[in-house]
């Protein structure tokens, strides 16, 4: 199954690399065309998702459930009978009786999980407990739905196309991120489970990075001086399925929290993350961000190289230009057709001419 394009990742912080909302199969280039305005919304609603209040009254029995449309809740199993509330895809449901083409379900339609960093310091009181009513059972998947699994993952990814579109629904990404956690928790055995888990993840990643890089603190050099994005969902996945393609991907996003906002010149930075994408190609030598991470740091020791230039430090300077070559000639031996090898090819290209890779190339 084709993965669409998703929002937003390294843009701003890692050269190079335009946004999307999560990782692709097949591709890692990136492209974010959810509205600005949307992302702080999508943002403050991942803060917290979907955890229960552990005091809040629960049907004992029924299988889980949730819908792939927008739907009505209704005092009654008739749509001229007044309306409770309206589910989003995704959220979870309980059945706890069914007549006809209607059930009866506990839902949580407006009340997103809290993580425990964020609850406030007298409790969550305040939180309803879940909405109970009749709804149509058209487009609901049950935990024992037939091929449930793939159903919920193929409407996941159909929502992420959607999520690129501007014109596409508001909370396409959310929604999806939805529909991911269900297939995750309805069936955890199921083959798709770890890139379900994963693409959950990423998907909050990339909200939560795209609305950090628009505060004050993205601009500060030092990456302990902003709010690190929220991370357990990612270590989670590491957790689960270690050794996996989708722990290797999780992996390298968690290096975001550790790089720094803006260099403001300092060679200190690019060196330092250097280092982090040199440890991460070594602990991942056949990953599918391992290409990915050596361009980085070849980058990151092509700019060493000019800033050393600046400050007339010839010795530095050789040792980074150096260390670039280095690098992009192992990733020409062990990857030779990614694009990253290329891109690492015209960078030491760029250095061998003297043209200046950071800053303005000045004649």
């Amino acid at each position: 199954m084709p993965r669409p394009i998703r929002a937003g990742v390294r843009g701003g912080i890692t050269e190079g690399t335009p946004i999307r909302l999560s990782s692709m199969i097949w591709t890692v280039k990136r492209f974010f065309p959810v509205a600005v305005a949307s992302v702080s919304l999508l943002t403050a609603s991942l803060i917290a998702e979907q955890k229960p209040d552990k005091n809040a009254m629960k049907p004992m029995a029924g299988p889980r459930a949730t819908a792939l449309r927008q739907t009505p809740i209704y005092v009654a199993p008739d749509t001229t009978s007044q309306k409770v509330d309206r589910i989003q895809e995704g959220r979870e449901l309980v059945v706890a009786e069914t007549s006809g083409p209607w059930i009866r379900v506990f839902a949580n339609t407006d009340v997103e999980e809290v993580d425990e960093k964020d609850v406030p310091i007298y409790g969550n009181e305040a939180a309803p407990p879940p909405v109970s009513g009749w709804m149509q059972a058209r487009g609901v998947v049950r935990e024992n739905t037939e091929n449930g699994d793939q159903i919920l993952m193929g409407e996941a990814a159909s929502l992420e196309i959607l999520a690129e579109d501007v014109r596409g629904p508001r909370n396409a990404g959310q929604s999806a991120r939805l529909l991911y956690r269900r297939l995750v928790e309805f069936f955890p055995t199921s083959p798709l489970a770890a890139e379900a888990a994963w693409r959950a993840a990423d998907i909050r990643w990339q909200f939560e990075k795209a609305d950090a890089s628009k505060r004050p603190s993205a601009k500060e050099r030092e990456a302990y001086l902003r709010e690190q994005l929220y991370d357990d969902e990612m270590k989670k996945v590491i957790k689960t399925w270690p050794h996996s393609r989708q722990a290797d991907l999780a992996a390298f996003e968690m290096i975001d929290n550790k790089l720094c906002g803006d260099w403001q010149g300092e060679p200190k930075c690019p060196e330092k993350e250097s280092q982090y994408f040199e440890k991460f190609a070594e602990e991942h030598p056949d990953g599918p961000r391992t290409a990915q991470a050596l361009y980085q740091a070849v980058y990151r020791q092509a700019v060493l190289g000019d800033m050393y230039a600046t400050d007339g430090n010839d010795k530095k300077r050789d040792a980074a230009r150096g260390h670039a070559k280095e690098l992009a000639s192992r990733m020409q031996t062990k990857f030779p057709t990614s694009d990253f090898t290329a891109r690492a090819s015209a960078l030491v290209y760029k250095l061998q001419q003297g043209v200046a890779v950071y800053g303005s190339d000045s004649e």
